[in-house]
């Protein structure tokens, strides 16, 4: 099964389930770029619940622009604080000194555009994981895709703007910080790497 899914910032748990049952990645780069979703946001759980790390963007001269025209903005130093925020919420989870190192680079350098950094993101955190799978890019934007299974705003953060034909139940595993909170599913990949580690691909 081929599938087509929408680029995503540190993705969350259900993004790597489809990639993990999945035989080729097909990335969605000519649609009109959504704001308020995963293309540029992840979900991380802290001392003080789930908090949400956000990529800022240049904003279009126009109202449309496609998502691989989208430009990243760093006039504030959003790498610094995104870091921090991962360091302070899994400094002390099983798996992070295993896996930190390896995702460093993506809060020091500077990728110009947003889709190159999410696919650079995207291809570390599959190395990690042990999911080998091709990925290429849409060359047009196809409402209906042909040999793909559509899951664009299938993965979405908002129930609302959700499409519901595929629901995402995970199985619970230990967080971090799970004697203050409940299991919260969904989060970001990195919540499940840093406490499952190497288990990671087995729970997928």
């Amino acid at each position: 099964m081929n599938i087509l899914v929408n680029t995503a910032y540190f993705p969350p748990i259900q993004y790597f389930s489809e990639i993990k049952n999945c035989s080729e990645i097909l990335v969605e780069q000519h649609e009109s770029y959504g704001k308020q979703s995963y293309r540029n946001r992840c979900d991380i759980m802290t001392a003080n619940g789930v908090m949400t790390l956000s990529v800022p963007v240049v904003k279009g001269a126009t109202l449309k622009i496609l998502t691989k025209d989208v430009l990243v903005d760093y006039s504030t130093n959003w790498q610094k604080l995104h870091f921090k925020g991962i360091e302070s919420a899994y400094k002390n989870s099983p798996y992070y000194d295993y896996y930190i190192d390896n995702l460093l680079p993506f809060f020091e350098r500077k990728e110009k555009y947003l889709l190159d950094l999410n696919t650079k993101i995207l291809r570390e955190l599959m190395e990690n994981i042990g999911l080998n799978r091709p990925l290429t890019f849409t060359e047009d934007y196809y409402p209906i895709p042909a040999n793909h299974d559509d899951l664009r705003d299938v993965i979405h953060p908002k129930p609302s703007r959700r499409r519901t034909e595929r629901p995402f139940t995970p199985k619970p595993y230990h967080q971090t910080f799970a004697e203050r909170f409940p299991f919260t599913p969904n989060l970001s990949i990195i919540d499940l790497l840093f406490n499952m580690g190497p288990e990671t691909g087995g729970y997928l």
